[in-house]
């Protein structure tokens, strides 16, 4: 029996590869030209001369600030940084084998209930929304972490930037400037990536008109994946595997020949450098300058310049990223929740821009199940 006609056979690409699923003004991923663009800006500049907090209200409202107006939107940003009270009391009940990601998802989910602008779905509402989860988000981590090592919750201080009080928060010492600058700068380059599979999810989820905190719950479900967030940690264990650069060799070569994947290089779009990497480098070397702990760093670059000379696949922002969260003395299990530190300033940004000219995503699948078949009764079934 051929397949019914109201049942055609389309093509597809696997993974919806090369697929345009939406018009978005947010972030353009060059992978000919080994360019990364925020709203224009090529993400190296943004890198070298902005911060974070700058980068967000250029995600958000669609324009670098100006001065009086960036400090007016700093002084409700970074001026009151705290957890609700009912969320630390959640953070305590959590199991001690949960992980940082499940335990991210579930009180992400939560604070929508405490939030004030609960319900109200107007424009400066969501943004409000917004702030809130990139300056809890944070806070939601370091907190957990303390409580898994048996440590209280310090309280983040006001006026000073995300990335200083995730480390502080964290680590419940003030950092170096030059780790923070090296922090601030892994967020500016997390902070959007266009449709990865997170951010898809984010806008999939809002396209149902949903509240902004059950959009980002499917974006941090999504990256919960090791397929998606989980990459840099497995960076983290190969190098750690590896140990020393004179080793890197034996762990590579054969993996090369048997065309096993190897953590942190290739990407689905860059077909040369990731620029983010290319950035990060640098910042791990200036870290390991620093704290003078560079056997693995050095490891890593043992591994990239084998991969180089073997395979012609380059390094992407996860290769990087796990050396440098190690020098900061991060443990590896927050290396993904770091990721929405970041990130959800580019999930929240999809969400708004999907809401001003919304329609419901629906996409259709390639049946390949059998055709019309004819139902017969239990008792007659062979």
């Amino acid at each position: 029996m051929t397949t019914p006609s109201t049942l055609p056979a389309k093509p597809f690409e696997a993974g919806l590869a090369d697929v345009i699923a939406c018009n978005s003004s947010i972030c353009l991923v060059d992978g000919d030209n080994c360019r990364l663009l925020y709203r224009g800006y090529d993400i190296v500049d943004l890198a070298e001369h902005s911060t974070f907090e700058e980068v967000a209200y250029l995600l958000w409202y669609g324009r670098l600030p100006g001065f009086v107006e960036f400090q007016a939107f700093l002084d409700g940003f970074t001026g009151c940084m705290k957890l609700p009270v009912e969320t630390v009391m959640i953070l305590r009940m959590f199991p001690h084998a949960a992980t940082p990601m499940e335990v991210l998802r579930t009180a992400v989910s939560s604070m929508g209930h405490w939030d004030p602008d609960s319900g109200n779905t107007r424009l400066d509402a969501s943004l409000r929304k917004a702030q809130r989860l990139t300056e809890r988000i944070p806070l939601i981590i370091a907190s957990h972490q303390r409580l898994r090592d048996g440590k209280e919750p310090i309280e983040p201080r006001s006026n000073y930037g995300i990335a200083f009080n995730f480390l502080y928060t964290l680590q419940g010492r003030e950092p170096d400037p030059i780790m923070v600058k090296a922090m601030d700068t892994a967020l500016i380059l997390h902070a959007d990536h266009e449709l990865n599979a997170s951010t898809f999810a984010a806008r999939v989820t809002a396209a149902t008109m949903t509240d902004i905190y059950s959009a980002v719950t499917s974006a941090i479900a999504a990256l919960k994946g090791p397929l998606h967030g989980g990459a840099n940690a497995e960076v983290m264990r190969m190098l750690e595997e590896i140990g020393k650069p004179e080793r890197a060799a034996d762990w590579v070569l054969p993996r090369l020949a048997e065309k096993v994947k190897i953590p942190g290089f290739g990407h689905r779009v860059y077909r040369c450098e990731d620029p983010r990497a290319t950035i990060l480098r640098k910042e791990v070397n200036k870290i390991t300058a620093l704290t003078g702990e560079t056997q693995l760093y050095e490891t890593a670059q043992a591994v990239e310049e084998l991969m180089l000379a073997n395979s012609k696949v380059f390094a992407n922002v996860d290769f990087y990223s796990a050396p440098l969260y190690h020098a900061m003395g991060i443990p590896v299990e927050l290396f993904t929740p770091i990721f929405a530190v970041s990130r959800v300033v580019g999930w929240t940004a999809h969400i708004l821009e999907q809401w001003k000219n919304n329609r419901l995503i629906r996409p259709t699948a390639h049946y390949t199940g059998p055709a019309l078949t004819s139902y017969v009764n239990i008792g007659s079934r062979s």
